[in-house]
C-alpha cells in the first residue's frame, strides 16, 4: 500500500483530569482570557485555554523535549 502524504492521524481521545489551582493562578488564567478575548475578539473558556498554553509550553522547553526523545 503507498504512503499517503498525510501520516497516520495520532491518538485524539480527550483524557480527563482534575486539578486544584491556587486562587491566585486561577485569577491569571481569568486574567489571561479576558485579555485574550480583547486580543482575538472571541472569548474562550479557561478550560480551552489552558491545555493549550500547556502545549505550548512544554514545546518550548528544549530541555525536556530533548529528554523525552530519550524516553520514546
Amino acid at each position: 500500500m503507498p504512503e499517503l502524504k498525510l501520516s497516520r492521524l495520532p491518538e485524539r481521545t480527550p483524557v480527563k483530569i482534575t486539578i486544584s489551582l491556587p486562587p491566585e493562578l486561577h485569577r491569571a488564567l481569568g486574567a489571561y482570557a479576558a485579555v485574550y478575548r480583547d486580543t482575538y475578539g472571541e472569548e474562550e473558556p479557561i478550560t480551552e485555554l489552558i491545555p493549550q498554553m500547556l502545549a505550548s509550553f512544554l514545546a518550548s522547553d528544549r530541555a525536556f523535549m530533548q529528554k523525552r526523545k530519550t524516553l520514546e
